[in-house]
């Protein structure tokens, strides 16, 4: 077995791994770099393989440095077929054609409608623990716990057994289940998002969710909360509705001003088997989980003008999550400046993002082409993370020890897959690496 780095390699976005056996090439994610212009130019780049050659793409979920140059993969000749569970199909076509519509917008198309039309059509659902075969390879799909639909992939080829676990997800997470482990893997490619940090507990999240409402209300601000579309909307909004109910917050609105949150969350809404047992139980009572009479969506923009004429304190949740774009900039341009008013980062910032630049401390930045002074408060919550931290993954590769014969942590920046590395080597006695870009393993 052969694999190739080409993406997601001492970085967490761009995620592209290239599987190759004497028969079969297989891709697993195929993603948009994210962060600075400099890493963001990367995405116009060729990539360093023939797309023609590609016998298949195994997606692990809809995020966009997921999925997001899979049109492009198209455009350049795959013509093979893309794997994934029914909810991740659901969500990346409608994450996919939310990049195009603003790449479009800003001439920055990677791929057309039309190549983004084929790839939908060579897009074939595996539901979870289903052994699908491409070539020589076997595969299964099972259950990461990251967001909708996310998948650890399971592949078995040349008598070995490998599993590339995508984005782990945080356990307890406020809808999903835990991600399903394993006890008998023998090379390992694991996250490393949060390879050198442990989460603050889950209840933390949920008493500074509360507190933070309370303060801004208490001084008539605006709580302003980015939040990517899919799993962290649907998130917050369930904790909103609940603390709402039971009044442990006061009655404030709440708006969800963005059209792909809003068509997302009605896409979480067709899958409740996919929750925990106490959320489907909920979804048993209340078909609309997410959503309340305080709740309100703008889809047009010009309802999402008509929010700053709403008088008082009120809640503002925005994409897109990493400050990069959305309406969340034209909130921002209004009330960063207000010291009444409070952002509340709930999601990992890449580097080089607006959003890492905020939590760093900038007491000016620029948006939308002006020079905007920061005097809003500014928290962050840890706790919201859908990434799996440190002791999970730790425990995660520990419950593989025996087997293991290799471990390769990706989809991390440098210093915290570095750091999973050498705690793996030191407490488990494991050969580990964390590959750099177009790095390549045979094994």
């Amino acid at each position: 077995m052969k694999v190739s780095f080409y993406g997601g390699a001492r970085e967490v976005t761009g995620a592209c791994y290239l599987f190759e056996t004497r028969k079969t090439k297989l891709l697993i994610d195929c993603g948009l770099f994210q962060g600075s212009h400099e890493l963001s130019d990367t995405n116009f780049g060729p990539f360093s393989f023939s797309a023609k050659d590609i016998d298949a793409v195994l997606v692990t979920h809809a995020h966009i440095d997921h999925i997001g140059r899979i049109p492009k993969l198209v455009r350049e000749g795959f013509r093979g077929s893309i794997f994934s569970t029914p909810a991740t199909r659901d969500l990346a076509r409608l994450l996919l054609e939310d990049a195009l519509h603003l790449a479009e917008r800003n001439r920055e198309a990677l791929y057309t409608k039309e190549d983004l039309e084929q790839a939908l059509s060579l897009w074939q659902d595996v539901p979870y623990g289903t052994r699908r075969t491409v070539g020589d390879v076997d595969f299964e799909l099972a259950n990461a716990g990251h967001i909708l639909g996310s998948s650890m992939i399971v592949l078995y080829a040349e008598g070995k057994k490998i599993l590339h676990t995508g984005d782990l997800g945080n356990d307890p997470s406020v809808l999903l289940p835990p991600p399903q482990h394993f006890s008998d893997i023998e090379y390992l490619f694991i996250e490393s998002t949060y390879g050198n940090i442990a989460h603050e507990a889950t209840e933390e999240r949920t008493l500074k969710l509360e507190r933070a409402v309370e303060d801004v209300v208490s001084r008539g601000g605006t709580l302003m909360i980015p939040a990517f579309a899919a799993e962290r909307t649907q998130d917050i909004l369930h904790l909103l509705n609940e603390m709402l109910l039971f009044k442990r917050i006061p009655d404030v609105p709440v708006f969800v001003d963005s059209p792909l949150a809003i068509r997302i969350t009605e896409v979480y809404e067709q899958y409740p088997e996919a929750y925990r047992p106490e959320i489907r139980e909920l979804f048993g009572k209340h078909r609309h989980l997410f959503r309340s009479k305080k709740l309100h969506f703008t889809e047009t923009a010009e309802q999402s003008k008509a929010i700053n004429e709403v008088a008082g304190p009120k809640i503002i949740i925005a994409g897109s999550g990493m400050l990069q774009g959305g309406r969340i900039l034209h909130h921002l341009r209004r009330y960063l400046p207000d010291e009444r008013s409070m952002l509340l980062v709930v999601g990992f910032q890449a580097a080089g993002s607006l959003g890492r630049r905020l939590i760093e401390g900038a007491d000016r930045v620029r948006i939308l082409n002006e020079e905007v002074p920061v005097r809003a408060e500014l928290r962050k919550i840890n706790g919201f993370s859908a990434h799996a931290d440190y002791p999970q993954l730790f425990k995660f590769a520990a419950s593989s020890r025996d087997t293991l014969k290799r471990v390769f942590a990706i989809q991390g920046e440098e210093m915290q897959a570095i750091y999973l590395v050498q705690h793996i080597r030191d407490r488990l006695g494991l050969v580990a690496e964390a590959p750099e870009q177009d790095a390549v393993a045979v094994f």
